[in-house]
């Protein structure tokens, strides 16, 4: 059998129950679609042997074919059409013919799904929980290693799969909405059907981008997640890349255009510098390198000007909305792409779905280079507009930092934390920052701050407080700490003991948790729980004061509430001035806590602990 028709029958064998009849030996990509969609245009991109050379033809009211085009390779043809709101769920025929030859597709158009709690957006209101499915729980053994694809399950290896799954998410939901979560955010769970040497669990180097990996689960398994999450009100984002597939995609075997992916032979890989894509003054063989260059040999980049692939692109992820009812996405490798590209998309999505929200990864350098890429940036003058509505805020994750690990000064330190949040007028609006301590890719925020409990505890209550959308690594709530420097980005990606059958400990309970994991964990819970309880941080206003002899003081507030804060990075007790932070504290008598419930006069100076971070809830 050719290699063609192989690929064929194996995909004839694989969407078999997406719910698609047609001709056996052609692929259809979407699988089926949906009516009365936001958007009455459909690409349907159809695969098999010459079909190239064959010509579209569709009779159906409401449907009308706009225009259809052969790939550089004879074995594809893209078909545009326009779908009428009045067109019905059901079927329709579609014809390919080449001469006295023709093949006929019968399309689905599926009902859309009804229900409120779909595609409800993400904002300041929610904390969301970042988790790996490959290193959470292994909720299904049966599906660690799966016959036929290329990588096995090797636990025992940092870098290789784990065999965490959806199924052991799914397991441990009340875990995540007991600790105060509000929204849970997947890396990737597409199929990664990599080779062993590559190590692909972490789901970055997508090889279909119409299934869930078999090794997590199913496409059916997904959409139950997605509703199971909804019904216990927990939100989700979905984690996509449109920046770079992985080598063994099956567009690789068989490219579409020859100008599907950038020449890695001309451009080798990327720089990685992020900041040239705004930086005025770029070279055109640096900005070539980030933008045509591959994020590493094994991950092709693709080339969004082909007009078919960015519409490809774009109608993947309208898919995955309607079909599955995510609420978000948070978008790998934002700045890597085309920039006319990404803003076209996030500009469609949105406003396909109003209520929709989408965080671009923006790994930069400056406040400056990270606020560029909001909608409606202030003061720019370049004309670009990105219609992006969030952004990672590494900002924040770098002020922490330096915070706790350099010495009070003009300029470093808690000074840190003041000069990036002195710089929000940069932002459109930085309540839609999504702000975090750690993620995936960096170390452990634990170990960042010298596994010190009360520096966590410190960063983490701050991280909850300040403007922005919070986002928290899992395993934060147990003070994980970074791997073996010779774990690689394993280091960064340990299990959760008790995901997987036979550990010795489970610490998704207290019995299973040591007396430090569960001084954390009632921690978190605790101040997560009540962040839910306050409009002030979850909306309020920031107003903050110069941090002085390592203090720093800030308040959130709005008309009927007030939360007063103070970070004190001293070894000892210090005394805050009430008339320092009267402006803020007339017409209150006292301030509780809202983690020891302790009242604090202050109609007087107090005093506050060393190492805390004291959160008063103004009286």
């Amino acid at each position: 059998m050719g290699k063609l028709k192989l690929l064929l029958f194996l995909f004839a064998l694989s969407f078999g129950t997406n719910g698609l009849a047609q001709q056996s030996d052609l692929k259809v990509e979407p699988p089926f679609w949906y009516a009365k969609m936001p958007t009455e245009n459909l690409q349907l991109m159809i695969y098999g042997e010459n079909i190239g050379q064959y010509k579209a033809n569709v009779q159906h009211k409401g449907i009308t074919m706009v225009k259809q085009v052969s790939g550089d390779s004879p074995n594809y043809k893209f078909v545009y059409l326009e779908i009428s709101p009045d067109v019905l769920a059901g079927t329709f025929n579609l014809t390919l013919t080449n001469g006295a030859d023709t093949k006929t597709i019968s399309y689905e158009l599926k009902p859309r799904v009804k229900e409120l709690k779909r595609n409800q957006g993400f904002s300041s209101e929610d904390v969301i929980y970042l988790l790996m499915p490959d290193r959470f729980a292994n909720g299904n053994p049966n599906n660690d290693t799966v016959e036929g694809m290329l990588e096995p399950a090797r636990r025992d290896h940092p870098s290789g799969r784990h065999g965490g799954d959806i199924k052991g998410v799914l397991d441990h939901l009340d875990y995540i909405k007991n600790l105060g979560m509000t929204a849970v955010w997947l890396t990737p769970v597409f199929e990664n059907d990599q080779t062993p040497e590559y190590k692909a669990y972490h789901g970055y180097a997508a090889t279909d981008m119409y299934k869930i990996d078999r090794r997590f689960g199913s496409n059916e398994e997904f959409v139950a997640f997605v509703k199971a999450c909804h019904d216990k009100g927990l939100k989700v984002i979905m984690d996509m890349i449109h920046n770079h597939i992985g080598d063994q995609h099956w567009w690789m075997k068989d490219l579409p255009f020859k100008d599907w992916v950038h020449d890695h032979e001309v451009y080798g890989n990327t720089n990685y510098r992020g900041t040239i894509a705004s930086d005025p003054y770029a070279s055109k063989y640096d900005n070539n390198k980030l933008v045509k260059g591959w994020f590493v040999t094994e991950m092709p980049d693709l080339d969004q000007r082909n007009q078919q692939l960015a519409d490809y692109l774009i109608q993947n992820t309208l898919w995955w909305i309607e079909y599955s009812g995510i609420d978000g996405i948070r978008m790998d490798t934002y700045l890597y792409p085309y920039q006319d590209y990404m803003a076209r998309w996030a500009k469609e999505v949105i406003a396909a779905y109003p209520h929709f929200n989408i965080v671009g990864e923006s790994w930069v350098e400056t406040v400056a280079h990270e606020s560029y890429w909001q909608q409606d940036k202030p003061g720019e003058n370049d004309g670009y507009e990105s219609y992006l509505p969030s952004v990672t805020d590494f900002q924040i994750h770098f002020a922490v930092r330096d915070a706790f690990n350099q010495g009070f000064g003009w300029e470093t330190g808690l000074m840190k934390i003041y000069y990036a949040l002195s710089q929000d007028r940069l932002y459109s609006d930085p309540m839609k920052n999504v702000i975090f301590l750690d993620n995936h890719d960096i170390s452990r925020i634990y170990s960042t701050l010298g596994e010190n409990p009360k520096h966590l505890k410190m960063a983490y209550a701050f991280l909850l407080t300040t403007r922005g959308i919070p986002q928290v690594y899992y395993g934060t709530e147990l003070a994980f700490k970074a791997g073996p420097s010779d774990w690689g980005d394993g280091a960064k990606r340990a299990e959760m003991p008790g995901g997987w059958a036979g550990d010795s400990r489970s610490i998704f309970t207290k019995e299973g948790r040591t007396a430090e994991e569960n001084d954390m964990h009632q921690y978190v819970t605790k101040l997560t729980n009540w962040r839910k309880t306050s409009d002030a941080v979850k909306h309020g206003k920031l107003l903050h004061f110069v941090p002085e002899n390592n203090v720093y003081v800030y308040f959130r507030y709005t008309d009927r509430e007030r939360v007063m804060v103070i970070m004190n990075m001293n070894d000892s007790e210090v005394t805050i001035s009430r008339e320092k932070h009267l402006e803020m504290l007339r017409g209150f008598t006292f301030g509780m806590d809202v983690i020891s419930g302790k009242n604090f006069d202050l109609a007087k100076d107090f005093k506050v602990a060393g190492k805390t971070t004291t959160v008063l809830t103004l009286k």
